[in-house]
């Protein structure tokens, strides 16, 4: 029997949904906006992809979420879909690490060079954590202010996602390349979620968070996207 999963994907402005089945894509839809839409279309994305591989809900596996870190409204929507449809339907929820999704995409266009895959994390800082050419992590995830400097002993190395530009003018000297090409994509969660898939390793829908990193904090201490 095959096994269809349903992937979201709401970590930055881009919204996206995606199904596999037996780990191969069936189908994607995203819509990169300049705004943070999932709101109003995360859910109309979902309907809509069903629809069009006439697939009714049931009929799903599972569904895998993007688990960060990345914007918080989004992962907080991103997540109660996610888990919404999961107790709905009984069905498992598998999460994958946001920055590891950003590497396999970005290994598919740079297959043989450093990966450092970035989320925007406001003003010069950023979530990072970077992968070798077999996408073992070589500096775990953190929450990174970034300089002239940065990284440097991971050189030669390319960087991208939605954290990269900030710093394309810094580094425009050192043994680096921006790829803003890439971004992030349901697509990317299909080979880590099957894997998860078939070793049964589902987090539990009660108490599964994000992986946020920091405060969700502004100036004066009030909370903000």
């Amino acid at each position: 029997m095959s096994s269809v999963i349903l992937h979201i994907e709401t970590c930055t402005k881009m919204c996206s949904v995606a199904l596999s089945e037996d780990g191969k894509l069936i189908d994607f839809i995203e819509n990169d906006s300049e705004n943070y839409i999932h709101g109003e279309y995360l859910t109309v994305f979902i309907e809509e992809i069903l629809q069009k591989n006439k697939l009714i809900p049931s009929k799903l596996a599972a569904v895998s979420f993007s688990s960060g870190p990345g914007s918080y409204t989004g992962l907080r929507i991103g997540l109660s879909v996610a888990k919404g449809i999961c107790f709905a339907l009984c069905k498992p929820l598998i999460s994958v690490s946001t920055l590891k999704i950003l590497a396999i995409i970005g290994k598919e266009k740079h297959p043989n060079t450093t990966l450092v895959p970035m989320i925007d994390a406001r003003r010069d800082e950023v979530y990072c954590e970077i992968f070798d050419e077999k996408l073992n992590s070589i500096k775990p995830l953190s929450s990174d202010i970034l300089d002239a400097s940065s990284y440097q002993n991971f050189e030669p190395f390319v960087f991208f996602g939605d954290g990269a530009e900030k710093m394309s003018n810094l580094w425009f000297d050192r043994n680096t390349k921006i790829d803003p090409s890439i971004k992030l994509s349901a697509k990317g969660q299909v080979t880590l979620a099957y894997e998860k898939f078939i070793q049964n390793d589902f987090e539990n829908l009660a108490y599964f968070t994000p992986t946020y990193l920091k405060e969700f904090m502004i100036d004066g201490g009030k909370k903000k996207h």
